[in-house]
């Protein structure tokens, strides 16, 4: 390892995500290849930097009252403060004297005397007198924000959307480390061949929750290995598996991805259509579409076409009626997958639903005439919030006389799923499954 040790490169990482709002999944994979950080210390990296931003409110309501100035606190000392003790509330096998001496010892390097004994004093005054009880806080929504690190305004949302149970739910599964799921890609593979493969690299699986090509990892990583590499699987939560499932795709059909990077439903639907058709890709950004074309080429996919394009102006690439099948994969707040992206919590705010929602609603008004008449219009996102989803189908519903709900959708849907099925939709929520927090709808364009 470089010289800078794991504590001080997570404090980079969690200052960078503060002031920039840079992304943690993406900051952490660069720092971790720029220190050439390996084995243990990129476990305990990632933990550290993750668990300090999924926690961060309630960490700050525990460090409130030992710090005398907030005001004056610099950024760095207070971020220092919280994965310190991020590592003493939450991590069992860190002894409390190595914590100590790593945040002292960072603080004498990057501020004065001053700072450090600060430092010292606070941790140290903590491990003393304990800390304030959540119990003190007495309003519902305030304490399952605190508890559970989710903004007020947001357990507000959901709770008008879900009511307070669930939204507790909700928030406790957010906190939750998600699972690796993994899709077996059946135009080239069976799924005990990929299962062997696996076995035999030291990774343990067993069967998904509700789709036959799919598995969940249960020790180690299935993306460094040459099974990966090989093709014989993608990685994808089994909620986002779904929506090819929902298109519903028929051999030898010309199918659009309208918002497809990086790929892994564009994927799905190639390897569904068994080598036959073809899936038009489009992402609006250069460098996300070449992901797509990344990932068709491990999985030796020949059926998918990219193209660069933002898809509100999708007309002016095709004829009306030109597809079978349209899957509008839509830019959305990402509220679904926040156990994956605790960032997401703190960056969204109202204004973006509400903008967000704007975009959904343009980009399924521009690809509508673009089916043809009979065929499937499939609307997902990996949120679940109700004016992203289902607002923006009733609006579009009301808009376009010739769409209707899919009457069929819930006969493709898994039989343990049926519940959570209404008028041809499907809101998976953090804490139903454990899956990630995902909506589907499929509309039908009349004859």
């Amino acid at each position: 390892m470089s010289k800078y040790n794991v504590r001080e490169v997570a404090l980079d990482i969690l200052l960078s995500i503060e002031k920039n709002q840079a992304f943690s999944n993406l900051l952490l994979n660069k720092s971790i290849e720029k220190h050439g950080i390996q084995g243990k210390d990129t476990g305990l990296l990632t933990e550290i930097v993750y668990g300090t931003i999924q926690r961060k409110l309630t960490l700050d309501y525990y460090l409130e009252p030992f710090i005398k100035n907030p005001k004056k606190l610099q950024d760095w000392v207070r971020v220092l403060l919280r994965l310190s003790l991020y590592q003493m509330v939450y991590l069992d096998r860190i002894p409390e004297r190595a914590v100590f001496y790593e945040a002292v010892e960072i603080a004498k390097k990057r501020g004065h005397k001053g700072i450090s004994s600060m430092v010292n004093g606070v941790l140290r005054t903590i491990q003393r007198n304990g800390l304030k009880s959540l119990d003190e806080i007495k309003k519902p929504l305030e304490r399952i924000s605190i508890e559970t690190s989710h903004p007020l305004w947001l357990v507000e949302r959901w709770a008008e959307q879900y009511g307070v149970e669930k939204t507790q739910g909700i928030c406790e599964a957010n906190l939750r480390a998600p699972k690796q799921s993994l899709r077996v890609n059946t135009s080239k593979f069976t799924k005990e061949e990929v299962k062997a493969q696996l076995a035999e690299e030291g990774i343990q699986v067993k069967d998904g929750l509700f789709l036959e090509e799919a598995l969940e990892t249960q020790k180690g990583n299935a993306v460094y290995t040459e099974a990966f590499k090989q093709g014989m699987f993608t990685v994808q939560d089994e909620s986002s598996m779904l929506v090819a499932h929902a298109l519903d795709v028929e051999p030898n059909e010309t199918i659009l991805d309208s918002c497809a990077a990086p790929g892994g439903k564009s994927t799905h639907i190639a390897e569904r259509l068994q080598h036959t058709g073809q899936v038009v890709s489009l992402d609006i950004h250069a460098h996300k579409v070449k992901l797509i074309e990344d990932q068709a080429k491990r999985l030796g996919l020949d059926n998918i076409d990219t193209k660069v394009s933002d898809s509100r102006k999708v007309q002016e690439l095709f004829k009306d009626e030109t597809f079978d099948r349209i899957l509008v994969d839509a830019p959305c707040t990402g509220f679904g997958v926040m156990k994956r992206k605790p960032d997401v919590k703190y960056t969204k705010t109202e204004q973006d639903v509400k903008q967000l929602a704007r975009i959904q609603a343009d980009i399924l008004r521009a690809v509508a005439p673009l089916l043809k008449k009979g065929g499937t219009l499939v609307y997902s996102t990996c949120t679940i919030d109700q004016d992203e989803n289902q607002e923006v189908v009733y609006q579009f519903l009301q808009e376009q006389k010739d769409f209707q709900f899919d009457t069929t959708f819930k006969e493709r849907m898994p039989s343990v799923l049926h519940p959570h099925v209404t008028e041809s939709q499907i809101q998976l929520l953090p804490d139903d499954f454990q899956s990630d927090g995902f909506y589907i709808a499929s509309l039908r364009k009349k004859v």
